[in-house]
């Protein structure tokens, strides 16, 4: 691992700009009020990252972001629209209607309920699920929600990827792929979700289970390609998570199968990059965070957490991945900020050539990401 004995000057300048973002304000940020039903907000980031396999460290924006909200007593609605540094992507657009208390539907890009809602971790990097596919990810179609508080039920039937083509890969949720090794694209996709909430003292758990189901068509996008088949993928969920006191513990189990008919590897893609991850795997995550209020200048609370991802695959060409995300994220007024240390091996985005896909020797290696974000 490479280390350094001083910071360098983009370091020093990092860290200026870090804390004067911290002292731009000291209260919450909130979306703007247009009127009682409509509200606009957005975000602004800027990016610090250090690789210890490569030496490419820099200060850069990352990402600028409007929400436009919509809620009346019976319909809502919510958009999000995102600019990166090098792609512009949708992120959800849906509309809403209360059936009761506690009943309502949603129609458009929304999010899939699967697992741990609304986030299995708590970095900016999420966990190994959200770059599988099954974590914060939004598609087309139609999701009922019945909550009653100490149940929550979801039914959802998804036509399509958010775009409704596997060919485009500027996108921010991880959707199978068409490539011309792996030419699927999703073609219909149901979800069922279960979920138990029970206070017992101070503590407050969340027991349930998912399950997905998705059809893949099959679509060569080179001439003279192979005919192929239609294939379907399943995946299953249980989940466990703890409130107490100002701690939380999360802990889910799950696995996933696309019938691929013979390499063993099906094809993702998101922000601009297709990559191969293994057709079936285990993935445990387990994740413990703690939250502590202090009175710092304009930081008034610390989250610190600790999220462990493993990939467990088998079989001739695969290799089991592993993601490990140590940082803490620090509320300063209008400002949203992580600091993450990601360590991975084999790891997508962490300097590896996919998900638990063997493409030679595996190593640890590791990063060290700053994400300063204005809400607004």
């Amino acid at each position: 691992m490479k280390t350094r004995t001083k910071p360098t000057p983009k370091l020093h300048h990092f860290w200026r700009l870090c804390l004067l973002g911290m002292a731009c304000s000291a209260t919450q940020a909130n979306a703007i009020p247009i009127n009682d039903e409509w509200d606009v907000g957005g975000a602004l980031r800027v990016n610090y990252g250090w690789k210890d396999y490569d030496n490419d460290d820099s200060i850069e924006f990352e990402l600028f972001r409007v929400d436009v909200n919509y809620q009346s007593d019976i319909l809502y609605g919510s958009a999000q629209y995102r600019w990166y540094k090098d792609i512009d992507v949708i992120h959800h657009a849906y509309i809403g209607y209360n059936i009761d208390k506690q009943n309502k539907i949603q129609l458009g890009v929304t999010q899939v309920p699967f697992g741990l809602l609304p986030y299995n971790s708590h970095s900016f990097w999420f966990s190994a699920n959200y770059y599988l596919g099954f974590e914060d990810d939004y598609d087309t179609g139609f999701h009922w929600i019945h909550d009653r508080g100490d149940w929550r039920w979801d039914v959802a039937y998804f036509i399509s990827d958010e775009y409704a083509d596997g060919t485009e890969f500027d996108r921010y949720s991880f959707d199978v792929a068409t490539t011309a090794e792996a030419p699927y694209e999703e073609a219909g996709q149901v979800n069922l979700r279960g979920e138990n909430i029970i206070k017992s003292g101070d503590a407050t758990h969340k027991i349930g289970g998912s399950l997905q189901w998705q059809q893949l068509e099959y679509q060569p996008n080179t001439v003279g390609a192979d005919p192929g088949e239609d294939i379907e993928g399943y995946a299953g969920a249980v989940h466990w998570q703890m409130d107490w006191q100002q701690w939380q513990t999360q802990l889910q189990y799950m696995r996933y199968h696309y019938d691929t008919p013979a390499d063993k590897r099906i094809a993702l893609s998101a922000f601009a990059f297709p990559f191969e991850i293994a057709n079936e795997a285990d993935v445990v995550t387990a994740n413990i965070a703690k939250g502590f209020d202090v009175d710092w200048g304009p930081i008034t609370h610390l989250n610190c957490y600790n999220d462990y991802s493993q990939i467990f695959v088998s079989g001739q060409g695969q290799a089991d991945s592993i993601q490990n995300v140590t940082g803490c994220a620090i509320t300063a007024g209008k400002f949203y900020s992580y600091v993450d240390w990601i360590a991975g091996n084999n790891m997508w985005f962490i300097n590896g050539p996919g998900i638990g896909i063997d493409e030679g020797e595996q190593r640890w290696s590791s990063r060290l990401n700053v994400n300063i974000g204005f809400y607004f």
